[in-house]
């Protein structure tokens, strides 16, 4: 008897026969083949939408003339430390600040209401995540990998392309990591001051628009 299977490491469909096997090498292939969240399959596809994710962040990088380095030409240099993007210069980006618990501005005051809500950050490195960022895998896995960029680099920003959890529950190490859900920040300022903007439809939701 032939039974058609699929490869739990390669994905792709395989003629097993049943009297080549034993019933425990084919109960543990089908329980590695059936697992939706640890199993082999998963890590590859994981893998694959991760890639995919870092390429439309060069992709908007590029049509915004910033320079940077990959991941992939880190290691070719020797580099101990890889961010997904390092940036051939530091560059400011305008975010949305942390809440914070002073009490507001007085109406009569002439603060403007933008300045109030949005800063300019200075960074070194993006560091892409096709995920989104719960308060555990953030603060537990993500801001300590983070943080060796931090001591080597400058300060840099994590983005996760899947949103991620109240901005207040995830740490920044001490202002040093940018933490952005979505999509790359709209406005860089370079060190010439000049400040250039990413097109509103360079991508929606991660997904670049032809």
């Amino acid at each position: 008897m032939v039974r058609i299977r699929f490869c739990p490491f390669s994905g792709k469909e395989t003629h097993v026969s049943a009297e080549s096997l034993s019933r425990l090498s084919l109960e543990v292939i089908d329980a590695i083949a059936s697992d939706p969240l640890y199993g082999p399959r998963h890590d590859r596809d994981r893998h694959s939408v991760g890639l995919e994710y870092e390429i439309i962040l060069e992709q908007v990088l590029l049509s915004i003339s910033i320079p940077f380095e990959t991941e992939a030409q880190l290691r070719i240099k020797g580099t101990a430390r890889t961010p997904d993007i390092l940036l051939s210069c530091p560059v400011g980006v305008k975010i949305r600040k942390r809440r914070s618990h002073q009490p507001s501005l007085h109406k009569n005051q002439t603060a403007s209401k933008e300045s109030d809500e949005y800063e300019w950050k200075v960074v070194c490195w993006i560091d892409s995540k096709a995920l989104f960022g719960d308060v555990q895998t953030h603060n537990t896995s993500v801001l300590p990998q983070a943080e060796t960029y931090v001591h080597r680099f400058g300060p840099g920003i994590v983005l996760y392309w899947f949103g991620h959890a109240p901005i207040e529950r995830l740490g920044d190490g001490h202002g040093d990591v940018v933490v952005m859900g979505w999509n790359i920040p709209e406005s860089f300022m370079l060190p010439t001051g000049e400040v250039v903007e990413r097109s509103s439809n360079a991508s929606v939701s991660g997904r670049m628009i032809t």
